[in-house]
């Protein structure tokens, strides 16, 4: 069987993508040989699969020189758990497959914000991602000046151009790099998740836990509680009905983070009563709250054109959804609360809505009107829930992402093996020789310890 390095998080590391893998996997391990590549001690992490050996990164470079790998997979996001793949997706060329739409915050995170920022380099792969940039806008990054203006600049161009294959997961952001891109080899294959297998008594237990009123229509976010996910405009839209519609609850499922506390604006808005922060919920977890609940909340704005894994199981549980009207959703068919017409341009059997959209112009009243026609009509939120659930069978099993794998991997394993124009990358991206174990050791960490395992 063809011999796969994939490099990718995994649990316990708190990432939709390391979950992601691993359901990806067990429809995998069948067809290839894997070995995955973690970042740390392998002990430490559990690919969720006895078939799929880890190994610390480190080991990659002399594992593949004793018997080489005939791909590295490479699952690329916009956080830090993917810093470590940098040392070897250039220099190792594979199939990437891009979560996000952007890996500015990451990469500027990454050179900017260690113990010894990298401001040279920062600069140097900030021109050859935007040659048209203004000259002087990388010096806004090194400022930490750029604020959402990296959004703008997503700093693509060296993992497109430098990738045998990539894969994203919606056409949109496809459609974007083809044309900015034209001879990138791309895929689109949608994001999977399985089906939920709540307790039978989900519903009940999760509501007593948590002190919900069996007749509370439960509206539930899931992710970890951000103002890019539109916790705020929640709240605000809640608050707006709950003289009328006193039975709606809110259920905010995730971690907190350090820069935004939901219950002080829960408490300013007087809805301590109203609102339930569950935080982090495990993986095994998340169905049974999910049973429990009646409308799930999928905002977010900003956005890096990424697909939501907790919109989409969801989805799978037979949830209607509330979500951004956004360029790369724009085939989820949806209800525009306005005026309730459906948003989708077809009128076949997979246009029925699945849930209603927000337009991002008009959020605070859109989202007002979504939340109370949901919270008091019973027969279209089941409607949009079965409407979803079949949508989720249709195009985001894991089955049918682990079929639509198999056929990438094959055209990638065959694919021209040849190296990126190195010359033309940044210089601290294309060293070789010993060069490159001085490389290996810049981006990871700079211990003695990498440095030995480069060499």
């Amino acid at each position: 069987m063809p011999r796969l390095a994939w490099f990718s998080p995994f649990a316990p590391v708190r990432s939709g993508i390391a979950r992601y893998s691993s359901e990806l996997l067990a429809g995998l391990a069948g067809n290839y040989d894997i070995e995955a590549f973690v970042d740390g001690p392998p002990g430490s992490f559990t690919s969720g699969d006895e078939r799929i050996p880890l190994f610390d990164a480190h080991d990659f470079v002399w594992k593949n020189r004793a018997r080489p790998y005939d791909l590295a997979v490479y699952q690329l996001g916009n956080a830090p758990c993917h810093d470590y793949m940098w040392a070897y997706l250039v220099r190792y060329p594979g199939l990437v497959v891009l979560h996000d739409g952007q890996l500015h915050h990451a990469r500027g995170r990454m050179l900017l914000q260690r113990w010894q920022p990298r401001r040279d380099d920062y600069r140097r792969e900030f021109r050859f991602n935007h040659p048209d940039a203004p000259p002087d806008l990388a010096e806004l990054g090194v400022s930490g000046l750029l604020g959402s203006l990296t959004y703008l600049w997503p700093m693509l161009r060296i993992v497109v151009e430098s990738a045998r294959h990539l894969v994203v997961h919606n056409e949109w952001l496809a459609g974007q790099i083809r044309e900015a891109h034209p001879r990138a080899a791309i895929d689109v294959v949608d994001m999977g998740v399985p089906a939920t297998a709540p307790a039978a008594d989900a519903r009940d237990g999760i509501r007593s836990r948590h002190g919900i009123a069996d007749d509370a229509v439960v509206f539930m976010t899931l992710g970890k509680v951000t103002p890019e996910k539109r916790t705020r405009e929640a709240l605000r839209a809640l608050g707006s009905i709950v003289d009328t519609v006193p039975n709606a609850h809110l259920l905010i499922a995730g971690d907190a983070v350090e820069y935004y506390d939901m219950r002080v604006e829960a408490e300013a808005l007087g809805l301590n009563a109203k609102v339930t922060h569950a935080g982090y919920l495990a993986d095994e977890a998340i169905d049974d709250y999910l049973a429990a609940s009646d409308v799930c909340i999928c905002t977010r704005w900003p956005t890096s054109r990424e697909t939501s894994a907790s919109w989409l199981r969801c989805m799978a549980a037979g949830k209607p959804t509330i979500f951004t009207d956004l360029a790369h959703t724009v085939d989820v068919p949806s209800l525009d609360p306005r005026n309730w017409s459906v948003l989708a341009g077809t009128t076949s059997e997979e246009a029925r809505p699945v849930g209603v959209s927000i337009d991002i112009l008009d959020e605070d009243h859109s989202l007002k009107l979504a939340i109370r026609r949901l919270a008091t009509d019973n027969r279209l939120r089941a409607m949009l829930g079965a409407n979803a659930q079949a949508l989720w069978a249709r195009r985001f099993s894991v089955e049918g992402m682990a079929a639509a794998y198999l056929g990438v991997i094959a055209r990638s394993l065959i694919e021209d093996t040849s190296r990126p124009d190195m010359a033309a990358l940044p210089p601290h991206l294309r060293s070789t020789g010993a060069e490159y174990a001085e490389a290996v050791v810049k981006e990871i960490s700079g211990s003695e310890y990498h440095l030995r395992d480069a060499d």
